[in-house]
């Protein structure tokens, strides 16, 4: 009996010692998870008023950024050019690799319409049409793209061509990139073409339309989505410009290297949504004060901003105002001269700033303005 007693307890130690193994294999494995790196090799998310960032991860990595370049193509084709242009395609943009809209030499359509097939689409044929027409060559265009991006701050970024088919050197980190779209943002038309799923632009030598449709899934798929560009190649891996607006907070965001592009940035955006909150501290056209003006018809002018004064605050972060006004005006005043400015700070840093401008004109007081006044008093009161 003693023997078979301590066999069963052998037993029970082994088994007790095989089930600590496997919760120890366990908890490491799940501790493992915790701490291991995104699926994607950069990443960041910034707000799109303020330009604040909200997460980054090698944010400042450069790495290859396939179709998302074509960000950047379609904001130099609305700031150079006009919808309705004709653009024709050459025989250079006949036929580039890669993803087309399938373009005949000689073919032409508008503006609007190529820059419809190379957000939605992703035409590389229709890029290269755009970049000729709008500085005459791949290689012009190019250094147009790379001055644009310095004047922008993305100063780690290095434009080959206007698609993004691998090149040397053709390169963006994901905060360059993120500032390139909020400034693509700016432009309405930019942001209707990112955030239509379906549309048709003509085919030439068919009696129907090319139809085109967005490969962004979530436009479809997430609410309060935005756009913005797909990119994939084998070098860049999948790449995505993502954006979505939620309670008045309006995120951009990029991922490079990301298998799980879609479902990353939703992550990334879900998170974004819950940590943040968007304040507004002052409305455009709000007066911040009344600043008096010397040797005016106007004894004081209400001074505003033009766009409101509005950042991204976390839960625990206090806001704070902080407005630099001279003491007095000097007339003669235009109306919207520029005379201060506006911050909102939090933890120190300034998270906006806004200038001011006087809201009305002041022309200098003079005899026959103020003989005027009196006379306007006295037929008030006759």
């Amino acid at each position: 009996m003693q023997k078979l007693r301590l066999g069963k307890t052998v037993r029970r130690r082994k088994i007790s010692r095989w089930l600590l193994f496997i919760c120890c294999i366990f908890l490491y494995n799940r501790g493992q998870a915790a701490d291991a790196p995104p699926a994607y090799k950069a990443a960041c998310v910034l707000e799109l008023h303020s330009g604040r960032v909200l997460y980054a991860y090698q944010a400042d990595t450069p790495l290859p950024m396939a179709s998302t370049t074509k960000v950047m193509t379609a904001l130099l084709a609305l700031e150079r050019g006009a919808l309705a242009e004709p653009v024709t395609c050459s025989p250079t943009a006949y036929g580039v690799p890669g993803t087309s809209i399938y373009l005949g030499v000689g073919e032409t359509l508008t503006m609007e319409e190529m820059l419809h097939g190379l957000l939605m689409a992703s035409g590389n044929d229709a890029a290269v049409a755009i970049a000729e027409h709008v500085s005459g060559t791949v290689e012009k265009f190019a250094q147009m793209m790379n001055a644009r991006a310095q004047a922008l701050g993305a100063t780690q970024t290095h434009f080959v061509n206007p698609h993004g088919l691998p090149a040397a050197g053709h390169q963006t980190t994901a905060r360059d990139l993120a500032r390139i779209a909020r400034a693509a943002m700016g432009l309405p038309t930019f942001r209707q073409i990112v955030s239509t799923q379906r549309a048709s632009i003509p085919w030439a030598g068919r009696d129907y339309d090319r139809q085109l449709r967005n490969k962004n899934r979530l436009l479809a798929d997430y609410p309060g989505a935005t756009g913005i560009k797909t990119g994939y190649t084998r070098a860049a891996g999948r790449c995505l410009v993502f954006g979505a607006q939620r309670d008045g907070l309006e995120l951009v965001g990029v991922v490079l290297g990301c298998p799980d592009w879609f479902d990353a940035a939703a992550a990334l955006m879900d998170a974004c949504f819950a940590d943040y909150r968007q304040l507004t501290l002052l409305e455009a056209g709000e007066s911040v004060r009344a600043l008096p003006v010397k040797g005016g018809v106007l004894a004081a002018v209400d001074v505003a901003t033009v766009k409101p004064l509005a950042a991204p605050l976390r839960q625990d972060e206090v806001p704070s105002l902080q407005v630099s006004l001279p003491e007095s005006l000097a007339a003669p005043l235009d109306a919207g001269a520029r005379v201060g400015a506006v911050r909102l700070l939090a933890g120190g840093r300034v998270l906006d700033e806004q200038p001011l401008y006087a809201t009305r004109a002041v022309p200098t007081e003079t005899f026959w303005n103020t003989l005027a006044r009196v006379w306007q008093r006295w037929c008030l009161l006759a």
